[in-house]
């Protein structure tokens, strides 16, 4: 009987791998089919010549372990999506070594995924099959077999490079621009597959990698009057003719061209208050209840209600929902905005901005100092001090919990500040982590008696128990500024680091109040705006998004900033809406593009003019490159060297 060939074995293996995880990634049949198998086969013809170079035995073991490699690989894939909704990056495989504190959370991902896991792991059962009845060939080949191989690699690589630049290559995110130009790994994999997402970013990452793409955006002439814009006075003209580097002068034009946000009716509403900020670890609306946690159902009730607010999650989780929130910037693709930016000078970080109007600054986290390297960070966002586990927070309160309680750090932390005359004060919250289980997860244990006859499920009875204590910390917090007369000058700011990837959709579903899809709505999330001060609630219509919020909140202060350097735009500015995801999705005023199907859904009523798409996506290019090139080049130094 004619054996099976290794190579046959291979290029199925490694097709039917790749088209298993486009299914479960992003729930189509991949369109581009054919050149995820024209780039599959060059990389099963190498793992074919490796496990045919020797004896038959040593061939075996080679196959084995390739096999059981790839599907790990594949398996950590689905796995880290199923956290990040992004493609793994050497960047966070070697920086991702504190990830081993949270083995729990991986296992219970691993287990969420079994099926998919399987699926992967079903070439492995066929290969012990093939093994046993003999009827794949491991024999040792020669080198004209070799050799054929290679010409074959070289050929259909060859094919799949011209398919790549003569096929559908007028797109901003067309394949030719993935694979040359630009960095979307979650689009890359779409279209190229998963192998050759990570061959790219392997090359980048060790040989350097500068996008190269140029795209034009039209801007609207606008007068710019300073009582009437958010801006201030920079000499855009005379930094282009004195900048000899090309990247910067034309990171100057951009800035200079953009449209800056109006001042409006909330400009300065805030001026002379306190602010206190909080970053609510998977913080949703599905946790504000008048029942279980008041006291943020206070601060939406008398607040402002941001009603279509919006946040993405981005491929580094927490921090990169740190990041925009605090520097209205989107990260940069592939590595760890939060630890890049250090060093930089941000002079719009909150921190920044209020010490140079008399305000002390506070940051506090109930967790460990240095995870993602957040000591450093908070030195560059400008904070005078930082209290976390390790910095002093442990000799306060009882830190040895998982996760810490919110309550007791704002119990032990608001005589810091409370008294001084200005103050600023930043909370990175911990206590509605994952996993939301009453065993292992000692808020939810703790709050478990106000959640347990519940209608639910376990997991979402957790995550309610887990955000109670961020409740308890709210309501800590508005005492002791009402005992200390400071209730009234004081702004609360909460809003979310990502949505609660810690349930399923359906366990989200069972604690929503209308049914979220998996494309654009579970990232439907809160932004609360509060003050004492407020006589009643300001309802907000408006789509908006995590990195709308710092340019709101300086507005809204009524402090001197440039509209046109933040990345996001004041929310209750007349500045068009835009909601941009990790995968260049986005939602406007006029619909929703699914960047992943590439189909754009017009609300009703509207008339979409031709090329609506196109002209937002170059739009959104552009945020993005000058979001990594702001990072790349500590650009707002260059701008503001004088003041620095």
């Amino acid at each position: 009987m004619k054996k099976l060939s290794l190579l046959f074995y291979y290029i199925l293996f490694i097709i039917y791998e790749e088209l298993v995880l486009s299914c479960l990634l992003f729930k189509v049949f991949p369109v581009s089919i054919w050149l995820i198998i024209l780039f599959s086969i060059p990389i099963a013809i190498v793992f074919n010549i490796i496990s045919s170079m020797f004896k038959p035995i040593v061939n075996k073991i080679i196959t084995y372990i390739i096999t059981i490699f790839i599907v790990i690989l594949f398996g950590a894939q689905i796995v880290y999506y199923s956290m990040y909704e992004s493609i793994l990056s050497f960047y966070s495989i070697l920086n991702g070594g504190q990830v081993t504190e949270f083995m729990d959370v991986i296992f219970d991902m691993i287990l969420r995924n079994w099926y998919g896991i399987l699926l992967f792991a079903l070439p492995i059962i066929a290969l012990v099959i093939l093994h046993k009845t003999k009827i794949i060939d491991f024999e040792k080949k020669g080198l004209k077999d070799i050799a054929i191989k290679v010409g074959t690699l070289i050929l259909v690589q060859i094919l799949a490079i011209i398919c790549v630049n003569f096929i559908n290559t007028n797109d901003i995110y067309s394949n030719k621009n993935l694979y040359y130009k630009i960095h979307v790994p979650k689009l890359t994999t779409k279209n190229m597959g998963f192998l050759t997402t990570m061959r790219l970013d392997l090359q980048r990452f060790l040989f350097g990698f500068e996008e190269s793409l140029s795209v034009e955006v039209s801007t609207e002439l606008h007068e710019e009057k300073e009582q009437k814009y958010n801006v201030t006075e920079i000499n855009f003209d005379n930094l282009i003719q004195n900048e000899q580097n090309k990247t910067i002068k034309e990171m100057h034009e951009y800035f200079k061209n953009e449209t800056p946000t109006s001042k409006n009716e909330y400009t300065g509403m805030f001026e002379g208050k306190n602010l206190i900020v909080f970053v609510g670890e998977s913080f949703s609306s599905l946790a504000i209840r008048e029942d279980l946690t008041p006291n943020l159902y206070k601060l939406y009730k008398e607040g402002f209600q941001f009603d279509n607010f919006y946040t993405p999650v981005f491929p580094v989780s927490t921090a990169d929902g740190e990041y925009i929130t605090d520097t209205s910037l989107i990260p940069k693709e592939g590595v760890w905005s939060f630890k890049e930016i250090v060093g930089n000078y941000m002079p719009y970080s909150y921190a920044n901005v209020f010490e140079k109007l008399g305000y002390s600054s506070n940051a506090y986290h109930n967790h460990t100092a240095t995870y993602y390297e957040r000591d450093k960070y908070i030195n560059t966002m400008g904070y005078n001090s930082y209290l976390a586990v390790g910095t002093g927070l442990e000799d306060r309160m009882d830190t040895s919990l998982w996760p810490n309680s919110d309550y007791e750090m704002i119990d032990v932390t608001t005589n810091d500040y409370i008294n001084n005359d200005k103050f600023l004060a930043y909370y990175m919250t911990v206590s509605g982590h994952l996993n939301y289980t009453k065993v292992g997860n000692c808020m939810v244990y703790r709050n478990w008696s106000a959640v347990e006859n519940l209608p639910y499920s376990h997991k979402a009875k957790s995550y309610l128990a887990a955000n109670i204590e961020l409740d308890k910390a709210v309501g800590e917090l508005i005492n002791n500024l009402q005992e200390a007369g400071k209730l009234e000058d004081t702004v609360i700011v909460i809003s979310g680091d990502h949505y609660p990837y810690g349930l399923t959709l359906d366990e989200i579903n069972e604690l929503s109040t209308y049914q979220r899809d998996d494309i654009f709505e579970k990232y439907h999330m809160p932004l609360l705006i509060w003050s004492g001060s407020m006589k009643e609630p300001i309802k907000v219509d408006k789509i908006g998004s995590s990195l709308d919020i710092l340019p709101t909140v300086l507005n809204l202060f009524g402090v001197e900033y440039d509209s046109r350097l933040l990345i996001g735009k004041d929310i209750l500015s007349d500045a068009d809406p835009l909601v941009i995801f990790s995968d260049r999705s986005f939602i406007t005023d006029k619909g929703r593009y699914n960047a992943i199907t590439e189909e754009f859904t017009p609300n009703e009523g509207e008339d979409i003019e031709e090329g609506y798409v196109e002209k937002t996506n170059a739009i959104i290019y552009k945020k993005y490159q000058m979001s990594r090139l702001i990072l790349e080049n500590d650009y707002y130094r260059k701008i503001f060297q004088n003041e620095n």
